[in-house]
């Protein structure tokens, strides 16, 4: 179910009306996880027993982790739900790319078999494996309810693409009395919709030339294949923040806050900051999980490299069975190394024109490693490298008029929400009202409104429009006509619904 398919608002709205009828906490809770499992079964009922059953075996390991003090016993329990997730993960997404490899390697046609990857597998394998290992770890408390348990893993907005909510952000919410309230349905529907806005707009009109550039690149000109990467480079983040964005107001409308997800990833100035920014959820479970347990940083400099270069090698994996994809890691493990080689020799106080050429050489790396991420094969990539590099010419030269109509838009959205993002830092600013630039509050003020909002120490920063009144009635009309009007009315999948 997409969440800007007409089938998904007509099924919100009858979990909205259940949430609202429901005569007590434990009811709207059980309604939020028939309507999670319901949200996953309309996909393909067969694998909600998928979803159960690692679910069960977690839940059961986690109690056994916690009510003993034997470190083997622990570590054994811990290694039955580590290798029951990754089993199942390996299973279902790697085992053709297995087959594939090493039938290559051996110069024979592969037998692929017929499996379905479950949408979402790899996000809620990843939040599940934090929950046991957070227990491990005596981090966290195990929850001894079997429903809750389950309805932290099925939980619908966030369950096939993300953020990673970790059970020590969600299962304390769990307390709240889930009733929708109106001054959250306003914020929740503001992000709704400005998810609703990057996906509809913006990502899926750039998808139509992206698409058909990287389908034959060899037929296009040089400037019109870079064009087409940067057109990937706002369909990619606006298709994925887009559902993040969604999945997020989606749950303020709940009652439940999520991790922000994404921070403005382009407007970073190292290859470093672009993965504080970018997937931050998925980042900071690389960190914790992986990078940190190999080591980390602890064990000096170049082992430290090593490390890096291992998490993010995985990382690609992580997003999909394919050489391509970890090749992709591989380069940004790589970039992550050189600049952390080059930071030790920078100055302390860079000056504005370092910023700049650090932002210019970020977002060019980042784009050329798109194309790894989004090219089918390496043979299609390096066509679209050696038209980048300038050594193939010739081909058609395509002029897309939308991709120049909707870069200044972008630029402007990141404008606002990088002053939204400094006055958030004004000392003594309370977290739920953030003072404004004098610009900004004289168009405030007379709606008494705030600039922005960030609701708990989870959630984001997220920029809010003056609603109240006719005039903020008109300014969201205005909106949702604009939505209308541009929006691409063939709902396609998310593209991370494939990992």
């Amino acid at each position: 179910m997409v969440f800007t398919s007409w089938a998904f608002f007509r099924f919100f709205l009858v979990v909205l009306a259940g949430l609202t009828l429901a005569p007590s906490r434990a009811y709207r809770q059980l309604v939020i996880l028939v309507a999670s499992a319901y949200f996953y079964a309309y996909w393909k009922p067969g694998y909600l027993l998928l979803l159960a059953a690692p679910s069960l075996i977690d839940y059961v390991c986690a109690i056994r982790i916690e009510d003993t003090d034997n470190a083997m016993v622990r570590r054994r329990w811990l290694v039955v739900s580590l290798v029951t997730n990754l089993g199942l993960l390996a299973y279902f997404k790697y085992t053709n790319f297995f087959i594939g490899s090493v039938s290559a390697l051996l110069g024979v046609q592969p037998r692929h078999l017929d499996i379905t990857l479950p949408v979402g597998i790899s996000f809620f394998t990843f939040k599940t494996l934090s929950y046991t290992i957070d227990v491990y770890r005596r981090e966290i408390k195990t929850c001894r309810s079997l429903w809750q348990y389950a309805m932290f893993v099925a939980y619908f907005p966030e369950l096939v693409a993300g953020p990673i909510v970790r059970a020590s952000v969600f299962l304390p919410q769990l307390g709240r009395s889930l009733t929708p309230s109106w001054p959250r349905t306003m914020v929740g529907l503001q992000v709704v919709l400005l998810g609703v806005t990057k996906k509809l707009v913006i990502a899926d009109r750039l998808s139509i030339f992206a698409d058909a550039v990287f389908a034959r690149p060899n037929t296009y000109s040089p400037l019109t294949v870079a064009s087409a990467v940067v057109a990937y480079s706002l369909q990619i983040y606006c298709d994925f923040s887009g559902y993040s964005d969604i999945a997020i107001g989606v749950s303020k409308i709940i009652g439940f806050d999520l991790p922000e997800n994404f921070n403005m990833p382009y407007s970073a100035t190292s290859i470093t900051e672009f993965w504080h920014r970018w997937h931050i959820t998925l980042s900071q479970w690389l960190r914790d999980y992986l990078y940190i347990p190999l080591g980390g940083n602890r064990k000096g400099k170049w082992r430290s490299y090593v490390n890096l270069l291992a998490t993010m090698l995985l990382g690609g994996l992580w997003h999909g069975a394919s050489w391509t994809f970890v090749f992709w890691g591989l380069l940004h493990g790589v970039g992550l190394i050189v600049h952390k080689l080059w930071r030790n020799k920078a100055v302390d106080r860079p000056s504005p024109f370092h910023g700049v050429v650090g932002w210019l050489v970020t977002y060019a790396f980042v784009c050329v490693t798109w194309v790894f991420f989004r090219a089918p094969d390496f043979g299609t990539a390096m066509v679209i490298v050696r038209k980048l590099a300038g050594l193939s010419s010739g081909g058609t030269e395509l002029v897309y008029a939308p991709l120049f109509v909707l870069l200044p838009v972008i630029v402007l959205a990141h404008v606002l929400g990088k002053v939204a993002a400094q006055r958030a830092r004004v000392p003594g600013a309370t977290p739920r009202r953030v003072s404004a630039p004098g610009w900004a509050e004289r168009f405030y003020a007379p709606f008494n409104s705030p600039f922005a909002i960030k609701p708990s120490k989870a959630a984001g920063l997220y920029v809010l429009l003056p609603l109240p009144g006719f005039a903020g009635s008109l300014v969201l009309t205005m909106w949702l006509v604009g939505v209308f009007l541009f929006a691409v009315l063939n709902t396609t999948p998310f593209i991370y619904f494939q990992f």
